[in-house]
């Protein structure tokens, strides 16, 4: 995974945050396109995130743009642990702590009591992410563990950094 944003304590409460709906897929899809490192995914791919994984998922607007999104899911076996496929912030709502309001915005769904760990997967030299999570594990007054989960050779043919598996947890719930 990859996080796109730099935290602050400035957040803009013009900001709405909301579930995705289908309607959202082409705005998600521009917005990960526009947040490079971020690995695109087809647009097909984004349009079931809005639909299958609403409930697990978080899109941010500002006005009527979409300025920032985070995908995850449960684990099919594991139904106790949230996993964060991406998260993209736009560059005009960077700075803001964005990124650490939608995972809390997430958490905070009745729906989501449950869930005790979060896990994601992050490249070895992705700062921002570490940072990220270092700060959500803390201010969750819990743990991160990270163990290497996809290796470069290995699964990736050379052509993508090694991904590293970020687990933090448990949360007190």
């Amino acid at each position: 995974m990859r996080v796109v944003n730099c935290l602050s304590e400035r957040l803009n409460p013009e900001i709405v945050l909301r579930r995705p709906n289908v309607a959202d897929g082409p705005a998600v899809f521009n917005l990960i396109a526009s947040c490079p490192p971020l690995d695109t995914n087809s647009r097909y791919c984004n349009l079931l995130q809005c639909h299958h994984f609403a409930s697990t998922s978080v899109a941010a607007f500002l006005e009527q743009t979409l300025v920032g999104f985070v995908s995850g899911y449960l684990l099919p076996e594991r139904a106790d642990t949230l996993f964060v496929w991406q998260v993209a912030v736009a560059d005009s709502a960077r700075g803001q702590g964005l990124a650490s309001r939608m995972l809390q915005h997430i958490l905070a769904r009745a729906e989501l009591t449950d869930v005790r760990f979060i896990e994601t997967t992050i490249t070895d030299t992705n700062r921002a992410s570490w940072a990220l999570f270092e700060r959500l594990a803390q201010s969750l007054d819990t743990s991160l563990q990270r163990s290497l989960l996809l290796e470069r050779n290995l699964h990736f043919d050379n052509q993508h950094d090694s991904e590293f598996l970020a687990r933090l947890g448990p949360l007190a719930r």
